[in-house]
């Protein structure tokens, strides 16, 4: 079965800021799995999903891709490259992969 999963990019000044801290915490106070990592060029990437598909789990993912925009108080976004795609792999709770 297919999982719709956010898949995410965040451009800015997002390393080095409790960036990745704050994504798993925000994630995880709203129901979602799925992970975060820095990347090479100084930005952030993951990926979300949410435990069911239903009308709260989109719900909960729409307001995850509204919160990395703001991002915590210490990062600077300048920019969020978010899209839905189709995995098969379900996420066990939510991590920051190094």
């Amino acid at each position: 079965m297919k999982i719709p999963t956010l898949h995410f990019h965040v451009a800015g000044r997002v390393q080095g800021v409790w960036f990745r801290g704050w994504t798993r915490e925000t994630a995880r106070a709203l129901g979602l799995n799925g992970w975060v990592r820095n990347m090479p060029d100084g930005s952030v990437a993951g990926q979300a999903q949410a435990d069911e598909e239903s009308k709260a789990g989109w719900e909960a993912l729409e307001r995850f891709r509204h919160e990395l925009a703001q991002g915590p108080p210490s990062a600077r976004v300048d920019l969020v490259d978010a899209g839905y795609i189709d995995l098969s792999e379900r996420f066990d709770g939510f991590t920051i992969r190094y």
